[in-house]
């Protein structure tokens, strides 16, 4: 029979050898007790040095009970955690993104916040930048304002509450073995169905202030479009395969901006024909001067946040990139037939998730 360990602590990884380092040296300054601890590190089949990292910290570190480097075949972000999950051995189980930093006492709050009753917990996850340059700054303004990433609650610190989901979480074990394991099909909403099927069984998702976490923000306007894109067509994606109560409004707000920003464009087209009346365009014009209102109220509170007024010149056009970026994605999810029938088939028959066997 298997050694049980109070907590495991999963990493999984692809081509992040300028994070995870750090990362893992996140991990050897936890105060908890390291034989009461396990750490399970999976590589996705990186082309650098993220694997070797991961042996050397494997290599060199003795304290924990064990330390385990597996390997993801796959390479998908959910087979990786399925993996991680599988092979740990604690009755508590906490996963941490390798672009994550985690204080001294991260494990050790987790651990106290289940201990006083609660079977998921996380806290609040800030954004950051590893540069000083004017332009990761700007997108780390654009990332931390509620105009340019959302209001989810972990994204803040507050009292504790219970939430929808949570970043970084921690888990018991039972809640894997009732609900199962990540769905190997959703490549970007993983955790938010996970957390749909979390709560649909009658657990809740505690957010304690007193867990904090940090959270590289992406480095170019390119990759931050590519995220935002990539997160706003798997929201659609998942919401037409099974159901859109996973997420809250706020995820559809890019994409009613988007729907909204094409209908104005066709009443305005419109307003143009001799034969329909000139003020057919006046919703374009309005909404065109509210969103322009609040884009310019919002870039002005980030910039007094930050005492970078220089910002003044680039938020105001950046904001409306990641809009339209995430919002176009959602739509684009929508016309994913292949990937949305794929989905609805594994939930008629009852295989949308893997098990965990115990």
């Amino acid at each position: 029979m298997e050694q049980r360990v109070r907590v495991s602590l999963c990493v999984i990884a692809l081509n992040e050898e300028k994070y995870i380092g750090g990362l893992l040296e996140n991990i050897r300054a936890q105060d908890y007790d390291h034989k009461d601890m396990e750490v399970i590190l999976v590589d996705g089949g990186s082309s650098d040095q993220t694997k070797a990292m991961m042996e050397e910290f494997r290599d060199a570190e003795t304290s924990f009970a064990r330390v385990e480097v597996l390997d993801n075949l796959k390479r998908i972000q959910p087979a990786g955690w399925n993996v991680a999950i599988r092979a740990s051995r604690g009755e508590l189980i906490i996963r941490v993104d390798a672009h994550a930093e985690i204080p001294s006492d991260f494990v050790r709050q987790n651990v106290a916040c289940i201990d006083g009753g609660e079977d998921v917990c996380g806290g609040p996850r800030t954004n950051i930048t590893d540069g000083a340059q004017f332009g990761r700054k700007v997108l780390l303004m654009a990332e931390n304002s509620m105009f340019g990433s959302g209001i989810a609650a972990y994204r803040t610190a507050g009292e504790k509450k219970y939430v929808r989901t949570v970043a970084h979480a921690c888990y018991k074990r039972e809640v894997f073995e009732k609900v199962g394991l990540f769905n190997e099909t959703l490549l970007r909403s993983e955790d938010n169905e996970m957390h749909y099927r979390i709560r649909k069984a009658g657990y809740k998702i505690c957010m304690s202030d007193q867990i904090r976490s940090r959270y590289q923000t992406r480095t170019t306007l390119k990759r931050m479009l590519r995220q935002k894109y990539g997160n706003g067509k798997w929201i659609g994606i998942t919401s037409a395969g099974l159901t859109p109560k996973i997420f809250s409004l706020y995820h559809f707000v890019p994409f009613a901006f988007v729907l909204a920003a094409l209908a104005c464009l066709v009443l305005f087209a419109l307003a143009f024909l001799p034969q329909l009346p000139y003020w057919l365009g006046i919703p374009f014009v309005a909404g065109v001067l509210l969103y322009l209102l609040l884009d310019l109220a919002l870039t002005l509170k980030s910039c007094k946040d930050y005492k970078e007024w220089r910002a003044l010149f680039v938020l105001p056009f950046l904001f409306p990139l990641l809009h339209f970026s995430y919002g176009f994605g959602t739509l684009a999810g929508f016309f994913c037939f292949k990937t949305i029938k794929k989905l609805k088939e594994q939930k008629k028959s009852g295989t949308d998730k893997k098990t965990l066997d115990v």
